[in-house]
């Protein structure tokens, strides 16, 4: 049984981590990933934010819409009750960050209280509802989604850096090539679908 257990819990990992990643094949959390991607240190800490965020909302939400929300009909409110739940939570991280972290709440700057508008962050909550997850697979669902937002970060900083020294075409220049990069990156994570049907069949 436990191995079973364990198989399903990596089972929903390797798929939010590369055939479902949420930013470069679901295209959620696109702003910050654009936004914050310049530079190794701040995308890593905008990735740890999230999966914080993405962890807590769910440790958080699971619980009102399982005994408050869906308990009294009410399922209609998810969306804002979930919201105006991470919109709390992010405020947290803010403070957090700013009286422990200082240099890296500055080097974030807006995009941090942008996870309030994350949509990974609704994106996974809800689909944890959707799939019909029990509460210890929500978890493992939205830290997954949060280290394949990292991994996805971390990923387009080094290209981005590589960018910078490349002789580009004035036409390309800024956003263009950026979002170029990014459609070549996704394509090449869309090569893992099908993986982790194979390896766990």
């Amino acid at each position: 049984m436990t191995a079973t257990i364990v198989k399903s819990f990596l089972a929903i990992i390797l798929t939010s981590v590369l055939t479902e990643n949420f930013v470069l094949c679901k295209f959620l959390g696109i702003c910050p990933f654009l936004g914050v991607s310049k530079k190794l240190n701040t995308a890593v800490g905008m990735s740890a934010a999230v999966i914080f965020v993405m962890a807590l909302a769910t440790a958080v939400t699971y619980p009102i819409n399982k005994y408050l929300l869906l308990a009294n009909d009410l399922e209609y409110l998810q969306t804002i009750v979930f919201i105006l739940v991470i919109a709390a939570l992010v405020q947290l991280v803010e403070l957090i960050l700013k009286k422990f972290m200082p240099p890296l709440y500055n080097a974030l700057g807006i995009y941090l209280p942008l996870i309030t508008t994350n949509c990974a962050v609704l994106g996974v909550v809800l689909l944890n509802q959707t799939k019909g997850y029990n509460f210890a697979e929500s978890m493992v669902n939205s830290v997954g989604a949060g280290l394949g937002f990292m991994v996805a970060m971390v990923i387009f900083s080094g290209v981005r850096s590589r960018l910078e020294g490349a002789d580009i075409p004035k036409f390309l220049q800024g956003l263009p090539i950026v979002l170029i990069a990014a459609a070549i990156v996704s394509l090449s994570f869309m090569g893992f679908t099908g993986l982790v049907d194979g390896i766990f069949a």
